[in-house]
């Protein structure tokens, strides 16, 4: 029977876990850890990086380099904790064309759930290089306080 990961897309660091037995196994990542930071970075040559490469370059590539995105999920770009969050990060945060808060690296816009689905990417394949096999299916964590849209 094939695996389910249970992965939790944190605003900082996000981690996955299976179910190794009767007891839940988090998985270590490429670098040991068994978090990875919830970024991605784009580089200038169009190269994505994700988790804890994205953050070594971070100081160097700031209006680049993505984090804290998942506060943005479902959210409108005139909300008022969006425009908190415009004067915090180093990366802009843009109106899409629908109203809602996105983010722009490289000169291309990013809707949260891209970026996101980037991360949630990276977890997948760390599962995927531990267990030796496809996964296919995976249980993800919502925040409490999310909304229906934000879900």
């Amino acid at each position: 029977m094939a695996k389910v990961i249970g992965i939790d897309l944190g605003t900082t660091n996000s981690c996955v876990a299976v179910m190794d037995g009767k007891e839940p196994k988090v998985i270590e990542n490429a670098e040991g850890a068994r978090t990875t930071p919830s970024m991605v970075a784009f580089t200038e040559d169009g190269e994505k990086l994700v988790g804890q490469p994205a953050k070594r370059q971070a100081v160097t590539n700031p209006t680049n380099t993505l984090f804290a995105v998942k506060r943005l999920i479902g959210r409108r770009y005139d909300d008022k904790a969006v425009t908190k969050d415009k004067k915090l990060v180093p990366f802009e945060i843009v109106k899409a064309d629908n109203g809602d808060a996105w983010v722009k690296a490289n000169d291309e816009k990013y809707s949260p759930s891209q970026v996101s689905a980037m991360i949630l990417q990276k977890m997948k394949e760390t599962a995927e290089a531990y267990l030796g096999e496809t996964v296919s299916q995976a249980v993800i964590t919502v925040p409490a306080y999310f909304n229906d849209a934000q879900r």
